[in-house]
């Protein structure tokens, strides 16, 4: 992504014939044209999702959930051809854009998705204009559009009174709201087991104020196999956030899974480490201010991001990168922890994010390239990742302020990507960037670890890794280095290059050493394929710590042997799509046997 600063331009515009070129309103009209035409496709996924659901046909909701993350992509060069081919806009200079670009702001006055289009704007500008760097005056890197009280048709959210005729006709009647033709197994013992939770949470004497409702957005959201009713309970000053999973049973009836209240389970819920929701929304901004408030930990670029809207997601979090710089005065820096034979990883300690810059020169043991490495982040990207995959922001062009620059991390880039950077006055480019959350290394964790903390942590650690499994995913590498444990505590995989599918691999025991075999022989006596995996070799090199090796081997024991992988393949070759819920079976309500 070019850096949307107030920079010179890397190279001089070629002069142009301005009285060649089409009037800047017409440009204008036919970029939000594209951009209307995006949107329009974006909540047909949507509603697709909804219908899919009542079908019960999960393969289909994968496929929309996947296909959507290229549509993007996919509208802006279909708008950049049609730009270049009727208005000639490859010959267009930076004057008469800007001219472009005032008009496109008059047409976003009475427009429902401003600053979606404002960043559809920001893409086609950045294919047309061909420069590294840019100014205000082209592109949007300020909105010029408020998203505040932009009136949607029906509201976004719905509200129900429950002191007018009771808390159980406000649910009977938010769930009747969202139209299910699929009929409940049990409605009325999802009523009373909403009710007990409700009423658990609310230990009486509740007292309800003049202003007791219950809000709700108007949209289910989906993923994967289930719908999620998302709302807050509202009683005078305090605002209480809820979720309601719906889910299909064994005769493909629904029923209510779980009363989600707790806010780390929300939090979970609408984590960027797991699939995107499909979500119909008129006015994107008033879900995304509604779920801010409902999940106040994560930021709009976030939430933007887990509704789908990746690209918003990634404009919003890079002014706020572009805000942090301005008001930090730290540098950037090598991050700690063991340097990776791919990747090269820098920080910033005041900024809660690391900056993965793919090597120049990958080490021979690896057996990959750069190009490979991409195609795996982009095969995480599209996959379910479960809550145990950080999801990552890929950017080209970034530019950074070079005196921010410690002289160690230049030496780093120097010496192991000199190829992916360029010094540029007082800017370093870096070319191309995948940005995550930062986490502390697990390896780390574990050595600071108490005996419960370390416990825990390879607990964990081993459930990621049969979650993982669970969907398709072999880590591939599974040193801890390469494992982070987020601020909820949870264990997720961070490094993508050695990733593969269960379903590709081919799990083996090694075979028993024939007779007369010297154990100081350097060649082993069975003969390895590609694909081989021997999981009885995890163990040699991952439980060297006499305290974390009793420790998995007293939880995950199973991992170590092969029949245990063969068995996962064995499920994931029957057909169908699992789901790993982002919630504890300890909340569910007794689901229908299956």
């Amino acid at each position: 992504m070019p850096t949307p600063a107030p920079l010179h331009s890397a190279t001089r515009p070629r002069p142009v014939d301005v009285s060649a070129v089409p009037e800047p309103a017409a440009i204008a009209e036919a970029t939000l044209e594209g951009f209307n035409r995006h949107y329009a496709l974006f909540r047909d996924c949507a509603s697709a999702a909804k219908s899919h659901f009542e079908a019960g046909n999960w393969l289909a909701i994968a496929h929309t959930s996947q296909d959507r993350i290229d549509f993007y992509d996919r509208r802006v060069a279909e708008t950049v051809v049609r730009l270049e081919r009727e208005f000639g806009c490859d010959r267009i200079d930076e004057a008469r854009w800007e001219a472009v670009k005032r008009h496109y702001i008059g047409l976003l006055i009475d427009h429902k998705q401003p600053e979606c289009a404002e960043t559809f704007f920001n893409s086609v500008s950045c294919k047309i204009l061909h420069r590294t760097y840019f100014h205000n005056r082209c592109l949007f890197v300020r909105p010029a559009m408020s998203t505040e009280h932009i009136d949607a048709d029906p509201p976004s959210y719905r509200s129900y009174y429950p002191r007018q005729h009771g808390l159980r006709q406000a649910l009977i009647d938010v769930v009747l709201d969202f139209r299910l033709e699929r009929r409940f197994a049990d409605f009325r013992r999802d009523l009373r087991n909403l009710l007990r939770a409700l009423r658990s949470r609310f230990p009486r004497p509740f007292v309800l104020e003049a202003n007791h409702q219950l809000q709700v957005l108007s949209s289910l959201f989906f993923r994967n196999r289930t719908a999620y009713i998302v709302g807050r309970v509202i009683n005078g000053f305090n605002v209480h956030p809820f979720v309601v999973p719906i889910k299909h049973d064994a005769s493909g009836r629904l029923y209510v899974d779980a009363l989600l209240m707790d806010p780390e389970q929300i939090a979970l819920l609408f984590s960027a480490n797991r699939a995107y929701f499909l979500v119909d929304m008129e006015v994107p901004s008033a879900y995304v201010t509604f779920l801010r408030s409902m999940v106040p930990v994560r930021t709009e670029a976030e939430l933007y991001t887990m509704v789908g809207l990746q690209k918003q997601g990634k404009t919003l979090f890079f002014r706020d990168f572009l805000h942090h710089l301005k008001h930090s005065t730290d540098d950037f820096i090598v991050a700690p922890g063991i340097k990776g034979l791919v990747m090269t990883v820098f920080t910033l300690p005041s900024y809660p994010y690391v900056f993965k810059v793919i090597r120049d020169k990958i080490a021979p043991s690896k057996e990959t390239t750069p190009d490979k490495v991409k195609e795996k982040y982009l095969l995480v990207k599209h996959h379910d990742r479960v809550g145990r995959m950080a999801d990552t922001l890929e950017y080209s062009d970034v530019a950074f302020p070079r005196a921010r620059f410690t002289p160690e991390l230049i030496a780093e880039l120097n010496a192991v990507a000199p190829g992916a950077f360029e010094e540029d006055g007082e800017m370093i480019l870096v070319k191309h960037v995948y940005i995550e959350r930062r986490m502390t290394p697990l390896n780390l964790f574990l050595e600071k670890a108490t005996p419960s903390q370390r416990e825990r942590a390879i607990r964990d650690y081993g459930d990621a890794l049969k979650q993982l499994a669970a969907v398709n995913i072999f880590a591939g590498d599974l040193l801890f280095k390469n494992f982070g444990v987020t601020r909820f505590g949870r264990v997720v995989f961070y490094d993508y290059d050695e990733i593969d599918y269960i379903t590709d691999c081919n799990f083996r025991r090694i075979p028993p050493a024939p007779p007369g075999y010297d154990e100081m022989d350097n060649e082993v006596w069975y003969p390895v394929a590609e694909r081989d995996v021997f999981p009885e070799e995890f163990a040699t090199f991952l439980l060297t710590d006499p305290g974390v090796r009793a420790d998995f081997f007293a939880q995950h024991g199973d991992l170590l042997e092969a029949e245990w992988w063969q068995a996962a393949q064995a499920r994931l070759a029957e057909g169908g799509l699992p789901e790993v819920l982002s919630y504890p079976d300890r909340v569910r309500f007794a689901p229908p046997a299956r």
